[in-house]
Parts: structure tokens; sequence; C-alpha cells
């Protein structure tokens, strides 16, 4: 019964290929090439996962990808409107990416890798800007750990010891 569940939720995936990059390995006979292939799950509801995988044939390199992906799935809290509760900052290596709300009808602006990051996971309205390096992996890994950071009203609201009303009190405008 749970096995049939897990069938249910991984049917629900769907996958991404961010990129596909040739990589070589200089030997004592010559270069050995390789795919790294940069893959992104979700589902759409606020669940999504990055992978890479590495082999010599493209197929295997994206399954490789999309297994590591499904093992790093997180869920990121996404509001009524579609949009992400408060802006975030996410850093990795030299990559950064600011991630701000949008309101309702904006659509995704976002450049290269991101987008399909937002798009899985369902946000349907968000403004992003990549600061710093132009590298793909950092660039997806940076958004990634910015939507790690975000937090939902109802969880800011239990960590404070107070109620949701009781956060906005005063803010309405």
């Amino acid at each position: 019964m749970a096995r049939d569940r897990r069938r249910q939720e991984e049917s629900d995936l769907q996958e991404r290929v961010v990129f596909i990059h040739r990589v070589s390995k200089v030997v004592k006979g010559g270069r050995r090439f390789s795919l790294v292939a940069l893959v992104v799950v979700g589902d759409g509801k606020g669940n999504v996962g990055i992978g890479m995988g590495k082999s010599t044939e493209v197929p295997l390199a994206i399954q490789k990808g999309v297994d590591d992906a499904k093992k790093n799935m997180f869920h990121v809290p996404v509001t009524e409107s579609g949009t992400i509760p408060h802006e975030v900052m996410g850093h990795y290596g030299a990559g950064r990416v600011l991630i701000k709300p949008a309101i309702e009808g904006t659509g995704v602006i976002a450049g290269g890798p991101v987008r399909p990051l937002f798009e899985l996971a369902g946000i349907k309205n968000v403004l992003s800007k990549s600061l710093g390096t132009n590298n793909a992996l950092n660039i997806i890994k940076a958004a990634a750990e910015g939507l790690k950071e975000l937090s939902s009203p109802e969880e800011t609201a239990e960590r404070r010891g107070m109620t949701v009303s009781e956060m906005f009190v005063g803010k309405e405008d």
C-alpha cells in the first residue's frame, strides 16, 4: 500500500533538463569525454528538487540526475496567489540570486536555469535576478538555497508564539 502511494507521488512529478554539459578528462591515451546533466524535478505544488547526473551517454546522465533530484527534494511555501511569502537572497559559491514576490499576472520573470526551478515548484508570479556568476550550476543552487530559506507566515507565527492575525496587526493597507 505504501509502495502504491509512492508510485502515485512519483507519477505526479515532472522533470526538466536545465542543461547538458560535455566534460573531458585527460588520460594517458587521450581525452575521455563524459556528460553532466542538471535536472529539476517538481510536482507543481511546492515540492521541488535539483540533481546532477554524470555519464558517457545522455539518457543515462539524465536518469541519474532525476534520481538525484528525487533524493534532494524540499518544500517551498507558495501563497494562494502563486508567489513566495517574502523577498530572499540565495547564495551558493559565487552565485547570488535575488528572489522577490510579485503580484498576480506578473508571471515568472527569471533568467535561464532558475525558470524551470520556479515553474516546477508551482510558483506562478515571481521576480528574480541573478547576480555574480553566470555558471548555471551555481545559479540554480543559489536559487534553491534561497527557496529553502523561505518560511510561511504560519511557520513564522508559530516560531514567535503568536497567531498569524496577531503578527500582522497594524499592517492593513
